[in-house]
């Protein structure tokens, strides 16, 4: 086969929905004898980016053959952080004077840090039929996408992968000029015929999306890949909403005042999350799973239904599809902010648990200290996600923080739900 002879092109929904899925389903035919994961985007390829600002999905194609795909979308998100040079943080202290009254005086004025925006691209769901690997087919379709990045001003395109998907590394990384980047966690916990327990030490309070947003970009806006559309994804159907855990007694949802009161009188330690429902997007299914193996997971949720009580972890019946929702914007500030974690996770489950799905799934970075309040089991959870990232050009201004694919990763990283 001749590499001119394959042409890219942007994928047709009207032609091209049925080829294209024939494509998926061979590319996902997993090995004999070993369990596999398979995906469903229920009739729609494009269903994992429409929601971002900006997307394209092409096509690589040989006569009436389509042999290979690829997506990739567009958003705007923070690479750093700087001083601003007009907002500043005010820190007070009490004072007494000479008949005893208290008086409050400024006692410092702290600059503030500010987020600095970039234009990204995330490239995603590429595909090569197998009797066209190797040829430079992927190649060609990564090289189409990244053209159509630089024409709408992207200045840094980046990619998922696991750490030891050998092919997917050497494409990227050897031939593309991508380099490795980031390694968050992907944690993954079942959803159990159960409810989970909830503290009652702890209130847990659904937000406004006016309010979720408020929040968000007063104390999380400088985290890495903070979406500049925050607003956006709060709106989205998508979205289930956004849940605050405080400590019990300080605030319930009747003397709630909104998150300016908020921020100003907030307790020693809270969280927040907010929740995204991928089960309308896609769903997954577990392939070849033995006899043995689907009868004790049957025997789990067995148990788990009729003892309840027990609380005995149960294996969902992941052996025909099921749907999952994302956990995303973790954060907390605060001494007890891990079990607040702990108890919205324990909510994000029976929430999950009402929707129907089979799993709860979150990413955050493998530096994050409110990991450990995410319940996860580890056979179903990935430890070491790998994200490589390139620039693309040059001629971009290094701006206040220099080149971003050489800085050293933060404490927290933002996964937008819209690439998961």
């Amino acid at each position: 086969m001749s590499l001119d002879s394959v042409v890219v092109r942007e994928f047709n929904p009207n032609k091209d929905r049925r080829r294209v899925e024939e494509v998926e389903r061979i590319c996902e035919v997993g090995p004999s004898g070993k369990l596999s994961l398979f995906t469903d985007l229920l009739g729609d390829p494009i269903c994992r980016v429409r929601h971002s600002p900006a997307f394209l999905m092409l096509v690589a194609e040989i006569g009436d053959e389509i042999i290979g795909m690829i997506r990739g979308c567009i958003k705007t998100v923070t690479c750093g952080k700087k001083l601003s040079r007009n907002e500043k943080y005010k820190h007070f202290t009490t004072t007494t004077n000479n008949n005893n009254s208290c008086n409050d005086t400024v006692q410092s004025i702290t600059p503030k840090h500010v987020p600095v925006y970039t234009k990204v691209a995330y490239i995603l769901g590429l595909r090569v039929s197998p009797s066209y690997r190797r040829m430079g087919v992927g190649l060609k379709l990564v090289h189409r996408m990244e053209s159509w990045f630089k024409d709408n001003g992207v200045e840094y395109s980046y990619m998922a992968t696991e750490n030891d998907n050998t092919a997917s590394l050497k494409l990227f990384t050897d031939n593309c000029g991508y380099s490795r980047f980031r390694t968050p966690s992907i944690l993954v916990n079942p959803v159990f015929a159960h409810r989970a327990n909830v503290s009652p030490k702890v209130t847990i309070i659904k937000l406004t999306p006016y309010d979720a947003e408020s929040l968000y970009r007063a104390r999380f806006s400088t985290t890495e890949f903070f979406p500049r559309d925050i607003d956006s994804i709060l709106n989205n159907k998508l979205s289930l909403g956004t849940f605050l855990a405080v400590p019990h007694g300080s605030y319930t949802t009747n003397t709630w005042l909104g998150s300016s009161y908020f921020l100003s009188h907030a307790p020693k330690s809270w969280a927040l999350l907010s929740v995204w429902n991928c089960k309308d997007v896609f769903t997954l299914e577990v392939r070849g799973a033995s006899r043995t193996k689907r009868a004790l997971a049957r025997t789990t949720r067995l148990l788990d239904r009729t003892l309840p009580f027990l609380q005995l972890p149960s294996i969902p019946d992941f052996f025909k599809p099921f749907g999952f929702h994302f956990l995303y914007g973790l954060g907390g500030e605060g001494p007890k902010a891990v079990k607040m974690v702990k108890a919205l996770c324990g909510f994000a489950h029976n929430l999950a648990k009402e929707h129907g799905c089979g799993v709860v799934a979150t990413e955050v970075s493998c530096r994050e200290p409110l990991r450990f309040g995410i319940p996860h089991w580890k056979m179903l959870s990935c430890a070491d996600d790998l994200w490589c990232i390139k620039r693309l050009g040059e001629d971009y201004s290094d701006g206040s923080i220099g080149d971003w694919t050489k800085s050293p990763p933060g404490i927290s990283i933002f996964v937008d739900p819209r690439d998961f």
